[in-house]
């Protein structure tokens, strides 16, 4: 058992505090877990197993960032995490992409080179509005899907340490711990990210010693908030304590 570091109180992941330990082996299981897939090409007779990747670690977060402005490059980057667009869908999260730019310039520039956990709180209230982060955070929510989840993952794939990533399932495990006040479920993964700061810490170190691309404490957040929603952390625990890396990540964070 991992000790020595603090557990997670992530209200939207559960009531429970979640071991810090389960949370690296749940990171590593979604970078590194592999499942086992029936394929056979048209020129062949017979199938055969093949392993791929569980999680969307590789098609989405180790993808590289595109350089210039948001465009055909964003919508693939996006597709990798949250599947693949019919024609007319492309188009539209095309098209909304161009509309955000000024949007994520906006938020960058409100930023002024500070991460989203090194916010202050005034920019996740109603009371500091207009021009807050978290009122343009609320306004790319209020797109219909599909721009929803691709803009914003799109946004995040640029900026991993600013833009949350959206998500029914997590919408749905965060909105029931909204304050009053508050602009928009942003403020709540800021709240869990500023309680959890030592633990969060030590996890986005110990995730960057493990992984080619690391994962910022935004993304962890999400992963671990989007396990717990979709019933996939057991799943991902057990991938994670079964890769190479796990038994030395146990010996050297004790």
């Amino acid at each position: 058992m991992l000790t020595g570091r603090p557990d997670l109180a992530l209200p939207s992941a559960g009531p429970v505090l979640l071991p810090w330990g389960t949370a690296l082996a749940a990171v590593l299981g979604y970078a590194r877990g592999r499942r086992p897939l029936r394929y056979r090409s048209p020129n062949e007779r017979d199938g055969r197993w093949v392993q791929v990747p569980a999680f969307g670690y590789e098609r989405f977060d180790a993808r590289p960032v595109p350089a210039g402005p948001l465009g055909d490059e964003d919508v693939l980057v996006a597709e990798g995490l949250h599947g693949r667009l019919d024609p007319d869908a492309w188009s539209a999260v095309r098209g909304a992409l161009d509309a955000a730019q000024p949007v994520a310039a906006t938020v960058a520039g409100r930023a002024a080179g500070r991460a989203f956990w090194e916010l202050p709180d005034d920019e996740f209230s109603v009371l500091g509005e207009p021009g807050t982060v978290g009122a343009a955070l609320r306004g790319l929510g209020e797109l219909p899907e599909p721009q929803r989840r691709h803009v914003a993952a799109a946004l995040h794939h640029r900026r991993p340490d600013l833009v949350p990533l959206l998500h029914r399932a997590t919408w749905l495990q965060t909105v029931p711990h909204l304050r009053e006040g508050d602009s928009g479920t942003a403020a709540v993964v800021h709240r869990e990210l500023r309680a959890n700061e030592a633990a969060f810490t030590a996890l986005e170190q110990a995730a960057a010693e493990l992984l080619e691309v690391p994962l910022t404490r935004l993304r962890l957040h999400d992963l671990l908030v989007w396990l717990s929603g979709t019933l996939r952390l057991a799943t991902a625990v057990a991938l994670g304590e079964a890769t190479a890396e796990w038994p030395g990540s146990v010996s050297t964070t004790r």
